[in-house]
């Protein structure tokens, strides 16, 4: 088992993902300046219950191993880094939070590309770009439809599920998936419910 520097985040991080954070709090730049002086690797789990900042936080027990890519110190004492999500943890034991919080983790099993996934691959790919057309509409936060993925196929499915416009429940379901086909099929499945739901979401339009 590892022991890793863990961050609580009000999202989930996905393997393959990319994670942009602005460290402002005293504890996690303590946490970053160690992260550096070590691996560059540190745990995301999603927040259960609480906020991101001040403590006291409830945590679910699977996340992601997360190395930095790139940090940037600004004028204001605050850190701006970029991490992405390598392999899948699930928590162990929770260990003493001073000065931030740590745990021992198991990593899980990575999932095994089949070919036989490629046609599922490409339809829940279109599935995922043709929502992040539709929604861009309405939303700013989305990840452009035309944005480039990685060539590996299993990495590919990942950031799908990543790119898709989920909330964090539902990327942290995807998270736990088994295998690459029940990861498309439930990122197919919740993309498609995320657009059949929009209209719901939606001010009536004026008369």
């Amino acid at each position: 088992m590892d022991a890793l520097p863990m961050f609580p985040l009000g999202s989930a991080l996905l393997p393959g993902n990319l994670l942009p954070l602005q460290i402002f709090e005293p504890r996690y730049l303590g946490m970053v300046r160690d992260i550096v002086g070590g691996d560059g690797r540190f745990g995301v789990v999603l927040i259960e219950r609480g906020f991101e900042v001040g403590g006291g936080d409830e945590r679910f027990s699977i996340g992601t191993v997360a190395t930095i890519e790139r940090l940037q110190p600004t004028a204001d004492g605050s850190v701006r880094l970029l991490a992405r999500g390598g392999d899948r943890f699930e928590v162990a034991t929770w260990l003493p939070e001073d000065p931030y919080p740590r745990a021992e983790v198991r990593t899980l099993p990575a999932l095994e590309w089949s070919s036989e996934q490629l046609t599922h691959l490409a339809e829940t790919e279109r599935t995922v770009r043709r929502a992040l057309v539709v929604m861009s509409e309405y939303r700013a936060d989305l990840w452009p439809s035309d944005v480039e993925l990685s060539d590996d196929p299993v990495t590919r499915s990942w950031q799908l599920a990543g790119i898709s416009p989920l909330g964090a429940l539902d990327q942290l379901a995807l998270l736990r998936s088994s295998s690459v086909g029940d990861l498309l099929e439930h990122t197919a499945r919740l993309t498609t419910e995320a657009l059949d739901l929009l209209p719901m979401q939606l001010p009536d339009d004026p008369v």
